[in-house]
């Protein structure tokens, strides 16, 4: 049996069997983290593979092969990281140096829980180990403040001719919203340049530092601040959330194909409020209809990244700041939205392992 050291440890990782992993890159700089208490062992690190080949076989596998390598062990919390693509673009990273991704999530109408869908995939890529920043530009209604529990006022430093906000953190996540800068109570009464100008200046005069994501939290619909967001900086993609009815799916479908004529690759859908799981009998309800996301997807050409849900926990994670990937860890609810964040992850790096290729939607006569 090897020492419970770096080197032990990392040369138990080198005997696990799995062939996306090349266990001839595997450095001591591979493990990132590791404590043990008593016969227990906490353990984080980054391999060198794609965030999208994280998988929970591949957890498994190097859980068994550590209690093998050490037979005192009888519990590893093991946290997996990967190595995220880039999206290759002078004027993003001129504009957002050291940002990989930019990505919109998006929606053609109001009260479909995106930004519910923008808070958790954000925590759950980072619980992932990705590095991820959060712009909330939905300027008029900010409430990315509440959902992630963050009531402090964002620190602000002079860089050379320029003032510059670091962004306030939680649960491994950076971000920065207009509700940091105004009174709880007070109504934001802006035009629209002005609502347009604040989304620039969370890009420029944000010190984000190195990030693998910087999601955007959109407003609702297809007016100035997505027209400015996609005018100002290359996006990687965008994700379009939508609810099983018809009436949300109609919006959706505006959504989609605003951001197809401004050449923005459309990553996929997720359907909010998808079903609901009766606590007490664990039967699946389909409340507000079934497989509209999905089939949106299919008519539009576009993946379908997954369905979330309705579930009074996650409403009462985003009221008191708590997502439920740290609310309800270990439940049917995270490994939905870890799925969809996995699978999100996936589109990003078939996106930019084809940076030439563009997302076909299908119009209709009437939108060409």
């Amino acid at each position: 049996m090897s020492d419970m050291t770096k080197s032990g440890i990392l040369n138990a990782l080198k005997k696990t069997d799995d062939d996306k992993l090349n266990k001839n890159l595997l450095t001591l700089n591979t493990i990132k983290d590791f404590k043990v208490s008593g016969n227990n062992l906490s353990l984080t690190i980054s391999l060198p593979i794609s965030q999208s080949d994280l998988s929970d076989e591949l957890k498994n596998k190097i859980i068994t092969v550590l209690k093998s390598e050490f037979n005192t062990l009888d519990k590893v919390e093991l946290n997996l990281q990967g190595k995220v693509t880039a999206h290759q673009d002078s004027k993003k990273d001129a504009l957002l140096p050291g940002v990989k991704n930019t990505i919109a999530v998006a929606s053609g109408k109001g009260g479909v829980g995106k930004s519910t869908v923008a808070v958790n995939l954000a925590v759950a890529l980072a619980k992932d180990g990705a590095s991820v920043g959060l712009i909330d530009a939905d300027i008029y209604g900010p409430s990315i403040p509440l959902m992630l529990g963050i009531k402090e006022k964002p620190k602000v430093y002079q860089d050379k001719t320029t003032m510059k906000m670091i962004p306030l953190e939680n649960y491994g996540v950076k971000v920065i919203s207009i509700g940091f800068l105004v009174d709880d109570n007070a109504p934001v009464i802006w035009r629209g340049p002005m609502a347009s100008g604040a989304v620039k200046q969370f890009m420029t005069d944000v010190e984000w530092g190195e990030l693998d994501y910087l999601i955007f939290d959109m407003p609702p619909g297809t007016g100035d601040i997505q027209l400015t967001l996609v005018q100002t900086v290359p996006l990687t993609g965008a994700v379009i959330v939508t609810t099983p009815q018809e009436v949300s799916l109609i919006d959706a479908r505006k959504a989609l194909k605003m951001f197809t004529r401004v050449n923005v690759p459309v990553l996929g859908v997720v359907e909010n409020m998808s079903y609901f799981i009766a606590p007490d009998t664990g039967k699946k309800y389909d409340i507000f209809g079934t497989g509209g996301g999905s089939s949106l997807a299919n008519e539009l050409n576009v993946p379908f990244l997954g369905g979330m849900p309705i579930d009074s926990r996650i409403r009462v994670g985003g009221d008191k700041g708590v997502p439920i990937v740290y609310d309800a860890p270990n439940t049917e609810y995270e490994k939905v939205i870890i799925d969809i964040s996995r699978n999100f992850g996936k589109q990003v790096e078939i996106r930019n392992s084809n940076p030439e290729s563009k997302v076909e939607i299908l119009l209709d006569d009437d939108d060409k």
